[in-house]
């Protein structure tokens, strides 16, 4: 039986991010993936500034795409944001997340891929992981599996309490003349979708196009994507598409991130931004807060458990609440939402691009501002 002081289960920015912390302050550390690395992970593939700044390492050599202009696009507005520095930069999942793991590995921790975590014994000091390939016993489990998240599952997370959205997101080769006239810009179409938004991504040679719903109801995606495909994107020549169904968790649980020694992280605790459903960054964040926690607790785990606490309080908890309520306006009250942005759009849209460049966070009182702004509105 190998023993480690950290086991992470998920091998994505959550937990690679994590390890590669761990690793570096020497702690023992392994990351279980299910898959064959490199693998195929659903995403948009946007990573915001914010997010990048984060990562100790240069991610030149797995980027797409740096975008410094960012369009935000309604029924009656458009808005264009651009800064110094990209404001997204363009990844595949499958490149970027197997270029983290060789980091953890330069830094001695160990990745074990094809390696599906089938039983979880928490009874005692120590953790107990059965896998399809061996016994690990550990100190700490770190639940870095995803929206889904088998791991937080047989941790006893037995009810969900985040707000998974469902999306569609396809990977598509359009012609030539369509990707020179797409491949300019980043956007974002909030009317698209009742509720929701889509989104244009151009990768290195072809675009990654989706569309998300904001609420967890039954919903046509594949219906809007071609309406998005082709009355608004106006693609009429595809070369090749490739679907992919996915779930977006954009609350954060509410019974807790840490139960006996696993800890959530990323998607698993619910940590993607309400607003946007851009989780990559807050993913990386909360992984190095825990790796921080279990390293300043010297492997105690209720020490640990306090820290951890402390630090997503201090500011990811509040930013993400403040974005759900956020998320509530933009998407749920279209008529009211719209006349706030025909007046205070492109002001909004560059404190929201500020956000994701790392230069501020939600401001605890905006759903005050804004109700006092919407207030005048109605009533001048």
């Amino acid at each position: 039986m190998k023993y480690f002081d950290v086991v992470i289960v998920g091998s994505g920015p959550a937990g690679a991010a994590a390890a590669f912390k761990l690793a570096e302050k020497g702690i023992s550390v392994a990351v279980l993936e299910k898959e064959t690395l490199p693998r195929y992970k659903t995403c948009g593939g946007g990573f915001v500034y914010r997010g990048v700044k984060m990562l100790p390492f240069d991610i030149a050599e797995v980027a797409e795409r740096e975008f410094y202009k960012v369009d935000l696009v309604g029924d009656n507005f458009h808005f264009v944001t651009e800064r110094d520095q990209p404001v997204i930069t363009m990844v595949m999942r499958d490149t970027f997340d197997n270029f983290l793991v060789k980091k953890v590995t330069e830094k001695g921790g160990v990745v074990i891929d094809d390696c599906k975590l089938t039983g979880l014994d928490l009874n005692g000091e120590f953790a107990f992981l059965s896998t399809s390939k061996e016994e690990i016993k550990t100190r700490f489990v770190i639940a870095a599996d995803g929206a889904l998240s088998p791991t937080a599952k047989m941790a006893g997370w037995d009810k969900e309490t985040r707000l998974l959205i469902p999306a569609l997101e396809y990977e598509v080769k359009v012609s030539d003349a369509d990707f020179e006239r797409l491949s300019q810009s980043v956007r974002f179409d909030v009317d698209a979708i009742p509720g929701g938004y889509a989104w244009s991504f151009p990768k290195k040679n072809h675009l990654s196009i989706g569309v998300a719903s904001g609420k967890r109801t039954k919903i046509n995606l594949k219906h809007y994507y071609q309406e998005y495909l082709t009355k608004t994107l106006k693609i009429d020549n595809i070369i090749s598409e490739e679907q992919h169904g996915f779930q977006i968790p954009v609350s954060p649980r509410t019974d807790g991130f840490v139960k006996n020694s696993v800890f959530l992280v990323g998607d698993a605790a619910g940590f993607a931004d309400s607003v946007t459903a851009e989780g990559i960054s807050n993913s990386i964040y909360s992984g190095m807060l825990v790796a921080d926690a279990i390293a300043e607790s010297n492997l105690d785990v209720k020490k640990a458990e306090e820290i951890y606490m402390s630090k997503l309080e201090e500011r990811l908890l509040p930013e993400i609440k403040v974005g759900v309520l956020m998320a509530k306006f933009f998407y749920d009250q279209p008529k009211i939402r719209n006349l706030f942005m025909k007046k205070y759009g492109q002001g909004a849209f560059e404190a929201m691009t500020d956000v994701f460049m790392g230069k501020r966070s939600y401001p605890t009182d905006i759903m005050k501002t804004l109700k006092r702004r919407v207030k005048g509105m109605l009533f001048s």
